[in-house]
């Protein structure tokens, strides 16, 4: 079983699709004993970063985050949901993440179009990565103002280009992050999605 985090903040029906349509069963769910129970767990995520750390505080949902990350299987934070896994944002004003990444999220800065929104090109960091087994470098689907900045190289398993180097997918141990929606992003997010799927060791519906 895939828990999907609902805390209020997140598409959770496209995420809850894409994950049935690669043949596992999900459950979208806040409730502390099914997410720690799944085999997995997805932290979706669409708005702002500290209405959505308060929304997990006051429903004490980060609690189970981390302790969920602490057991070592598999956790996914897409789109915001991928920041969140950091220490901190700057997003209107400073709020602290989940600090399941060193690092902090800012905003693009600079004469270009903001926010940062179309197809763009992944580079695999990290080719050795689990997420990207089996596959190529291809194009994906970003929406962001924000983007995070790790501060450990290793940490960062593939970018993108924006008129600078742009974090795109992120991993440590059993912690991964996508900053674009997989479940939108054509074959390849499809593709990075399962290959993060079979990584719970789920069984398939």
């Amino acid at each position: 079983m895939i828990a999907i985090i609902d805390y209020g903040m997140g598409n959770l029906h496209s995420v809850s699709k894409a994950v049935e349509r690669l043949g596992y069963a999900a459950v979208v769910t806040a409730d502390p004993q099914e997410i720690l129970a799944a085999d997995g767990a997805i932290l979706p995520g669409v708005g702002a970063f500290g209405d959505a750390m308060s929304n997990l505080r006051e429903t004490k949902l980060d609690e189970v985050v981390k302790q969920y990350a602490a057991s070592g299987k598999p956790l996914l934070g897409i789109c915001l949901g991928m920041q969140l896994l950091f220490s901190a944002s700057e997003e209107y004003g400073d709020n602290e993440g989940l600090s399941l990444l060193p690092g902090k999220v800012i905003r693009f800065q600079g004469d270009y179009k903001i926010p940062h929104m179309g197809w763009n090109k992944l580079s695999f960091k990290q080719g050795q990565s689990p997420l990207f087994a089996g596959l190529e470098e291809g194009h994906v689907y970003f929406v962001h103002s924000f983007h995070a900045k790790p501060e450990q190289g290793s940490d960062l398993l593939a970018t993108t280009d924006y008129y600078q180097q742009v974090t795109a997918i992120v991993g440590r141990d059993q912690v991964y992050g996508m900053q674009f929606h997989p479940e939108k992003s054509g074959e390849l997010g499809i593709q990075l999605l399962g290959n993060f799927l079979a990584l719970t060791g789920s069984s398939k519906a």
